[in-house]
Formats: C-alpha cells, structure tokens, sequence
C-alpha cells in the first residue's frame, strides 16, 4: 500500500503533458463509443423486431445471426474485421471522417473496422435485450391494441415498444457500459487509446513527447486509466438512473379527466 501512495510514484501525472495525453487518447475510446452506441441502439432494435417477426424465416435466419455474433470474442470479430474488411472502405473512412474528430482516429483506417465490429456483437446483444423487454410485456398489451383497431406496426410503436424499451434501460445501460470497456481493445487494430497510451507513458518513464521525464510506474499509470474508466461509466450510470426515476414519475401520474361528464353534477332521483 506504501508504494501505491508514495508521492514520488506520482509525480509523473504532473509533469510535462502526461496527463493530457492520456485525456486525449481516451477521448479516442469516448467517440468510437459513441459512434457505436448510436449504431448499436439502432441496428439492435432492428434486429429484435426482426426476431419477433411472425415471419418464421425472417425470425429462424435473424435467431442465428444474434446467436453467432454474441458468442465470438470481441477481439476475434475485431481481428476479423480488421483483416477482412476491404481496403476500399478503410480509404473511404480516411476521405470522408470530419475534421473536428482527432487525427489518430481521423488518419486510421481500422477505425472503421473497429466500428463494424464493436456494433456488429453489441447489435447482437442489445437484440435480444430489447426483444426479452418487448417479449416481457403481458400478452393483453397486444390484443388490447388490436382490439383499438391498430395495426401490427403502429401498436408496437405506439403500444408495445415504449413499455419493453422502458423496462431495459438498465440492461441496456449495462451493455453500453461493457461496449466502451470493449474500446480498449481497438488497440490491437493499432488505434492509439487509452490503454495504449498508458503504456507508452510507462515505456518512456513519464515523457511520452521526447525529453527528461520522470518514472511512471505501471501500477499508478493503470491507476489513473481505470479511473477514467469509471468516471466516464458511472456517468451512463447515473444518466440511466435519471432515467428510470423520470419514467417511473411518469408512469404515476394521474391525468384529471375534465370532459363534460366530470362537470354534470349527477342526482339521486
């Protein structure tokens, strides 16, 4: 524990732009996951209305496709990305990536490898976290709807999908926690992230920019990554929980009826 907090083991946080440096490579986990939440949200809620498809082969083919992609490692349907996508889309992604975004994920073409990847297994997953929530709904829900007269569609937009997505905003929070834990592995597709830049701050003792630096043990470096980690997480987190204490508030309010019913005083004969 004495070296854990020994000052002198810390010094390096302070010295030069070591600090910085790690803040801006983990920007680079912070976009990649945000990019990927969006995809992942949007193509996972595709997904489970596709399994829940009366369709027996549409739901049988999309079944298979969750069951594949959700058993692989991440960092294999990384590697696998990483060498099977074609060269083309990489040179694409350089061409067309906006400015504003750093250049390390600006100038890399597996960035949009690393993109496919994390939202092809994160799809697979949301899938079928939002098909238990729509699943999890009682059975009068739909036949309720149906009874109104709506359509399939309309009832699972206007019925069906606000109550099961409600229901799994913690599930879902906790899978988009995994997902920018998942970033950490891009570095394997030669992205420069936080991991990385953790150990390169260790590899040139506290002075990743060249020069004098002073030694950043591997312990505190990893320290002080993690802790960004959290920091960023436990803000989904406590947006999640927001979230459900907002919905829940919703849920119990009460509409005053004020017809014309409510303002015809009804006497005894």
């Amino acid at each position: 524990m004495g070296y854990l907090l020994d000052p002198a083991n810390w010094e390096w946080v302070f010295a030069g732009r070591n600090f910085m440096f790690l803040v801006e490579r983990f920007l680079n986990n912070i976009i990649l996951a945000l990019i990927t939440m969006a995809l992942s949200l949007i193509l996972g809620l595709i997904i489970a209305l596709l399994r829940i498809s009366k369709n027996k082969v549409t739901s049988t083919v999309t079944g298979i496709w969750i069951d594949v992609w959700r058993n692989l490692p991440v960092l294999l349907i990384l590697l696998y990305f990483g060498l099977a996508l074609p060269q083309e889309a990489k040179e694409f992604w350089v061409d067309i990536a906006p400015g504003f975004l750093p250049p390390q994920i600006r100038s890399s073409g597996q960035v949009i490898a690393s993109i496919v990847a994390l939202t092809v297994y994160n799809s697979a997953v949301i899938a079928e976290i939002f098909r238990a929530g729509i699943q999890s709904l009682e059975r009068g829900q739909g036949e309720a709807a149906a009874a109104l007269g709506l359509p399939y569609w309309k009832a699972m937009r206007i019925v069906i999908l606000p109550q099961g997505l409600r229901r799994m905003v913690p599930a879902t929070v906790s899978q988009l926690i995994t997902l920018t834990k998942d970033t950490s592995l891009v570095s394997i597709l030669a992205i420069q992230e936080l991991v990385a830049a953790g150990s390169i701050v260790n590899n040139t003792s506290g002075s990743p920019f060249g020069g004098v630096g002073v030694p950043a043990p591997i312990l505190q470096v990893y320290v002080v990554v993690g802790g960004m980690f959290v920091v960023f997480n436990l803000a989904l987190s406590l947006l999640s929980r927001r979230l459900e204490v907002r919905e829940r508030k919703r849920v119990g309010e009460v509409e005053t009826v004020t017809g014309l019913e409510d303002q015809i005083s009804i006497k005894p004969i």
